[in-house]
C-alpha cells in the first residue's frame, strides 16, 4: 500500500463557491470523500492538501520525497508562474499527475502553458472534478507498473 498526496493549490479552498460556472459546485470535502473511499479499493492511502502558499506547496513535495508514490497537483494559478514547484517535483522520483478542473486551453491565453507539465506524466483538464478521479485511478496503474 503506497501513499498519494493530492495538493491543490490556491484559491481551491473556495470551491463550490468561486465561479461555479467554471468549477462547479463541489467542495474540496466534497471531493476527499469522494477519493478517499477510491484509493482504499485502489489499495493506497491518500492525503488531500490545500495552500494558497506556494511554499507550503513546495515543503509538501519535498516532504512527499520519503513518503509516498505519487502526487496528484492542482496547482492553480501557480501553474502558469511557478519555476519553483516545477524545480520541486524534478527533485521528486514519483508519479506526479497534473489536474485542472477546466481546461485551461480553452480560457485566456497566459493560462495555456502550465510550468506542471513538464514534469507530469499526465495531464488531465476540463473533465471537472472528475479528473481527480481519473488522475487517481491512473496514479495506481503507473505506481503497479513500477513495482
Amino acid at each position: 500500500m503506497a501513499t498519494i498526496f493530492c495538493i491543490h493549490g490556491p484559491n481551491l479552498n473556495l470551491l463550490g463557491k468561486r465561479q461555479p460556472e467554471v468549477y462547479g459546485f463541489e467542495t474540496l470535502a466534497d471531493i476527499e470523500a469522494r477519493l478517499q473511499p477510491l484509493a482504499g479499493e485502489l489499495g493506497h492511502d491518500l492525503r488531500c492538501l490545500q495552500s494558497n502558499r506556494e511554499y507550503e506547496i513546495i515543503d509538501w513535495i519535498h516532504e512527499a520525497r520519503d513518503k509516498t508514490a505519487a502526487i496528484i497537483i492542482n496547482p492553480g494559478a501557480f501553474s502558469h508562474t511557478s519555476v519553483a514547484i516545477l524545480d520541486a517535483l524534478n527533485a521528486y522520483d514519483g508519479v506526479v499527475l497534473e489536474v485542472h478542473i477546466s481546461n485551461i486551453h480553452k480560457r485566456e491565453s497566459f493560462r495555456h502553458h502550465s510550468f506542471v507539465s513538464g514534469r507530469a506524466e499526465g495531464v488531465i483538464a476540463g473533465f471537472g472534478t472528475r479528473g481527480y478521479d481519473f488522475a487517481l485511478t491512473r496514479a495506481a496503474e503507473l505506481i503497479a507498473a513500477k513495482a
